[in-house]
């Protein structure tokens, strides 16, 4: 019965979120730029590291857009398309990578302090709080710039930096729920803290952190783009959405689009992310059922 429950919910909960056409919207960007990511080496007209001798003008400059480069090419005269959806599995993977990181760090703090309290529970929220404290695109600068800027440094540096509001948020919840008179009775039986734990606090924490995990990835990602942009992140040749833009930004004034396009697709896969996160939220917090 209790799986039967949690399939009619899980059921509920998706059909009313595909009643939500801006969630539809927002799942059908998501779904379309994961899938161009994917399948990159399929549908990308060229090699995105190939310099094409006749990929630059007569002057040097980077070509607009024409019937073989689809959207132009760079200031090396690279395909700034197959450069774009390379991109983005850099950009996603980091992403992905960085906030499920963020989310378990913030996940295990959060439950511990809020399920134990006392000292160990005020010592790591004022860690949290001092973690908060700190700019957080200033602190991953910083970090960045300390080790050597690689796919796998940005990810631990946005991931230390992106986990201390999913630590708040679930340190709120998970006390709540510690005061709840079927904690105090499962404590009453003898059950054992794993079990309180694992069975009764982490399932009503699922939704919470499914929400917190699709929204998050937009944050990562436009922090990747920013460290890329200033230099500290991935490093050329490896394309990302970010670093595309730091490399072609001298030409932002005779060659806007190698700017505008990779700056518009990191605006639309954070829109995407956002739009299913919000819906997300509305669908599977209790709270907010009563607005649908």
């Amino acid at each position: 019965m209790t799986a039967l429950a949690a399939n009619q919910g899980a059921n509920s909960a998706l059909r009313r979120l595909l009643q939500r056409k801006m969630a539809l919207f927002g799942l059908t960007l998501v779904v379309l730029i994961v899938g161009a990511a994917i399948l990159a080496p399929l549908i990308a007209p060229f090699d995105p590291f190939e310099q094409h001798f006749d990929g630059l003008s007569l002057f040097g400059e980077p070509l607009p857009p024409d019937a073989t480069y689809l959207l132009g090419t760079d200031l090396l005269g690279r395909d700034l398309l197959s450069r774009l959806l390379y991109g983005a599995r850099t950009s996603l993977i980091i992403g992905v990578m960085a906030n499920g990181i963020a989310l378990i760090i913030g996940t295990v703090i959060g439950i511990t302090a809020g399920y134990f309290q006392g000292w160990l529970g005020s010592v790591l929220m004022r860690f949290t709080d001092l973690m908060m404290a700190f700019p957080a695109l200033l602190l991953a600068i910083c970090l960045a710039a300390i080790f050597q800027p690689s796919i796998w440094i940005v990810v631990f540096v946005i991931a230390l930096v992106n986990w201390v509001q999913t630590a708040r948020v679930i340190y709120t919840e998970t006390s709540a729920l510690a005061a709840r008179d079927f904690i105090a009775a499962e404590r009453t039986l003898g059950a054992s803290t794993a079990r309180i734990l694992f069975r009764h606090i982490l399932p009503h924490l699922v939704p919470l952190i499914i929400v917190w995990g699709t929204l998050g990835i937009s944050t990562t990602v436009l922090l990747e783009a920013t460290l890329s942009y200033l230099g500290v992140g991935v490093q050329p040749p490896t394309p990302s959405w970010g670093n595309i833009i730091f490399e072609n930004q001298t030409y932002f004034q005779s060659a806007p689009w190698l700017v505008f396009i990779p700056g518009f697709a990191i605006v639309v896969l954070a829109l995407a992310f956002n739009l299913v996160g919000d819906a997300l939220r509305d669908v599977l917090d209790p709270t907010l059922r009563g607005s649908d």
